[in-house]
């Protein structure tokens, strides 16, 4: 067992089952609706994008802010653990040509490479907010999923119970599989980088610091993909 016996170190006030899950699931739900129903939207870009951003920033401040982190000790560090997780992402892929293009990654299961963003769509505003959103919105609300509620409630259903950081075996491994899932065709640097973000929560049990080191991930490859103009990282 990985479990550690730390005191909680988020302390928020009392409220329902359902409201304390809502604040901590809530943006990114609603972030993966939008996902599913973005192509059936009457709206054109920009105004789409711009449109999205504002509802998922709404969704953060509305629901989420009472459990929102006020501080990151451990900044300075998470950065360069950012700026490490996004050479792991791309390294397959400079180092292989073609490493991505077989059935091991594109499959029926893991779902086939295709960029979000339409050639057509690529302007300077697109990939401001693109970028943004990579940078400054999807970490707060992945974070408050990934690291601040699924691998408490695995543990126990009234998850408030349980201290940020801590895990047990299955809620480490269990809840990197799953954000490793989540990338499809780039599982297994989304394993890694699911493992790596685990093993940093369970260390500094910061969840600020775990938003700065993702965001900082974001950024980079956001800043990759513009210059290299490789746009299949951005799915």
């Amino acid at each position: 067992m990985m479990t550690d016996s730390v005191a909680a170190t988020s302390a928020v006030p009392d409220s329902t089952p359902v409201t304390k899950t809502i604040e901590w699931v809530g943006p990114f739900v609603l972030f993966a609706i939008w996902l599913l129903v973005d192509k059936k939207l009457p709206i054109a870009n920009p105004a789409k994008e711009i449109v999205r951003d504002l509802l998922l920033v709404a969704a953060i401040l509305g629901l989420s802010r009472r459990v929102l982190p006020r501080a990151a000790p451990n900044w300075l560090a998470s950065i360069g653990l950012g700026i490490g997780v996004f050479a792991t992402w791309v390294a397959p892929d400079c180092i292989v040509p073609g490493w991505r293009h077989n059935v091991l990654f594109q499959n029926g299961i893991t779902g086939h490479i295709t960029t979000s963003i339409p050639p057509g769509e690529l302007t300077t505003l697109m990939l401001v907010l693109r970028t943004a959103r990579a940078a400054l919105i999807v970490p707060i609300l992945e974070e408050l999923f990934w690291r601040g509620w699924l691998p408490r409630w695995m543990q126990d259903s009234d998850f408030n119970r349980v201290p940020l950081g801590q895990y047990t075996l299955l809620a480490f491994w269990a809840t990197a599989a799953l954000f490793a899932a989540e990338h499809g065709p780039f599982w297994e640097v989304g394993l890694l980088a699911g493992v790596i973000y685990n093993w940093w929560m369970r260390r500094t049990r910061s969840l600020g610091d775990l938003m700065i080191a993702h965001g900082v991930t974001n950024l980079a490859l956001s800043l990759y993909v513009i210059e290299t103009r490789q746009w299949s990282f951005w799915m």
